[in-house]
């Protein structure tokens, strides 16, 4: 401040000299005149520059400050610094918001930033897909008319955002969202959402799961009780139907055990922690093995051909392809009649390793093709609980060949029979060695 104001005499005081001289030797008129010129140059350097800094202020920008001489440069210099600070500051504003509208596109959950009215400001993309929101178009929308549910609405009314908000989208109502709303800044709010279909699917599944494995649980041991109780009641106990009772405890126990290990089998090629050890597989042997092991489970009851067109092996793991071949023959087996024929096929087709069984049974209505892989899902539960299946011998078959990159198709005619088929990739595939 003392230098502005010390230079701006100095330069008056300058100003003053000549006039003065002139005042002394021709007197003060001309000293005068002399002096309004001086000022009136002054003047016009004054408004010059100030037109000038005029111009700059209507379009400023660092690359266009203006020059100037004595006091305007010092002024127009310090303007430069502030321009030069103020664009680094709103340079470095513009990167973050750039990194943050960056960071929020990368993120895997639905992030919309609202404004103190409910108001779209910005969104991702992730938000757009879930909400079926246009950010081009739907800025400066109402949240709550995008979301038309009354839930969505009570959560923003309530103002108690602690906890998510669970709720079915109305544009997809396979898709199960958790949102939640965080408030920020100056009354705004940010929105964040997740899909958790999946989890919920999962979820479902599991207390599907517990109820199954508790209802057949259930039956036996009911029956076994029951059967103990009438044991301990008898005072003078009947040899033959002591037996009788004992050998229904028996086959009640056995399905129990079949159902624990099929269990722990399907827990086992869930798990993906569980190594899965490979080895060269001889199929035609494989096969041979289970066709003996079916002839024994018939019982004579139904006509069995093995059908061995290709003499390959897999490379796989031997006890869990046993298990999946040998629950697709045992339900084969089950839901064919007494008298039907039974065929296990084995064969190249297209370049791939096919294993089939075909069989002269009751067929499958094609509603419930797609769910026959579910754990403890069955077309006919009556049925089943005779001929003694637990519900997971498809589940464990399918689990089974995924672990092998194979995938397993069923074609049925209601009926006619059906036709379960596993499907190994070519890579998988190779030749048979000679065995002794």
């Amino acid at each position: 401040m003392l230098s502005f104001w010390w230079r701006s005499l100095m330069t008056l005081g300058l100003m003053a000299v000549a006039p003065l001289v002139l005042w002394a030797a021709v007197g003060a008129v001309p000293a005068l005149i002399l002096m309004v010129i001086l000022l009136l140059f002054y003047l016009l350097h004054h408004l010059r520059n100030l037109n000038a800094l005029d111009g700059w202020l209507c379009k400023p920008d660092v690359g266009t400050v203006p020059h100037g001489s004595g006091l305007w440069e010092e002024a127009f210099s310090v303007l430069y610094q502030l321009e030069r600070r103020q664009s680094d500051s709103q340079h470095n504003l513009s990167n973050a918001l750039e990194r943050f509208q960056q960071a929020g596109e990368a993120m895997p959950d639905g992030v919309v930033m609202m404004n103190s009215s409910g108001q779209i400001e910005w969104c991702n993309p992730v938000a757009e897909t879930q909400f079926g929101i246009n950010l081009e178009r739907d800025r400066g929308q109402w949240m709550t008319y995008l979301i038309r549910q009354a839930q969505f609405t009570d959560y923003l009314a309530a103002q108690n955002y602690r906890e998510p908000l669970i709720f079915k989208s109305t544009r997809n109502r396979e898709l199960v969202l958790s949102i939640q709303l965080i408030p920020f800044g100056d009354e705004q709010k940010l929105l964040i959402s997740r899909d958790i279909t999946q989890i919920e699917r999962v979820e479902t599944m599991r207390r599907d799961f517990v109820a199954n494995v508790s209802h057949e649980l259930s039956t036996p041991l009911t029956v076994v009780g029951g059967f103990l109780e009438t044991l301990v009641d008898m005072e003078h106990l009947d040899e033959t139907q002591t037996r009788h009772y004992l050998n229904l405890m028996f086959d009640q126990t056995n399905r129990m055990q079949h159902l624990v290990k099929d269990l722990l089998m399907l827990s086992k090629l869930e798990s993906t922690h569980t190594a899965h050890r490979e080895e060269k597989v001889d199929v035609p042997r494989l096969l041979r093995d289970l066709l003996r092991d079916a002839l024994s489970l018939s019982a004579g009851r139904h006509r069995l051909r093995l059908n061995l067109a290709s003499e390959c092996w897999l490379l796989g793991n031997e006890d869990e392809l046993r298990s999946a071949f040998g629950n697709l023959v045992s339900n084969a087996i089950r839901y064919t009649p007494d008298g039907g024929e039974i065929v296990l096929q084995w064969e190249e087709w297209e370049g791939e390793g096919v294993f089939s069984v075909q069989d002269s049974g009751v067929g499958i209505e094609p509603q419930h093709i797609p769910r026959l892989t579910e754990r403890f899902y069955r077309v006919d539960r009556s049925r089943s609980r005779e001929t003694g299946g637990t519900g997971l011998g498809l589940a464990i078959a399918k689990h089974a060949l995924t672990r092998h990159q194979a995938r397993l198709e069923i074609e049925s005619t209601p009926g006619k029979g059906s036709t379960f088929s596993a499907c190994f990739p070519a890579r998988r595939l190779i030749a048979g060695e000679a065995t002794n």
